[in-house]
């Protein structure tokens, strides 16, 4: 029984702890007065995506991280710290307000940065595993 609730308990502490990092981000974001765009969840989305790559690689190559690791971090943390939904809805409200230019930054970033960042999480970690 503990066998199988204890992955579930490692998701869930992983998603909250993850969800908090995400709201702090937002609230250390939230003045940036460059555009009205919002970095919060797009530097979420773009680290979160760098930690699963770099999870991704160190799990790929080694026995480092256990699959209880992987579904804290990877799963849960990142599951709550990146937010498809938040990306979405804020997307929204720039094509309903028909900022189409800050609406087409923000996908692109987002999209392009996320690669990006994975890609370079697997990259780092070929470097952390030498």
């Amino acid at each position: 029984m503990l066998r199988t609730f204890l992955p579930f308990v490692l998701v869930g502490l992983g998603s909250m702890l993850g969800g908090m990092a995400r709201y702090c981000m937002t609230l250390l974001t939230q003045n940036i007065a460059v555009f009205s765009n919002p970095y919060g969840t797009l530097i979420s989305n773009t680290a979160g995506c760098l930690v699963v790559g770099l999870i991704a690689g160190i799990s790929g190559k080694t026995e480092l991280l256990s699959t209880e690791m992987r579904l804290l971090l990877a799963t849960g943390f990142c599951g709550g710290f990146t937010t498809m939904s938040s990306f979405v809805y804020e997307l929204a409200q720039f094509v309903q307000d028909k900022e189409f230019y800050y609406a087409s930054f923000y996908f692109t970033a987002t999209l392009a940065g996320a690669g990006l960042a994975f890609t370079v999480g697997l990259l780092l970690s070929e470097l952390v595993l030498r």
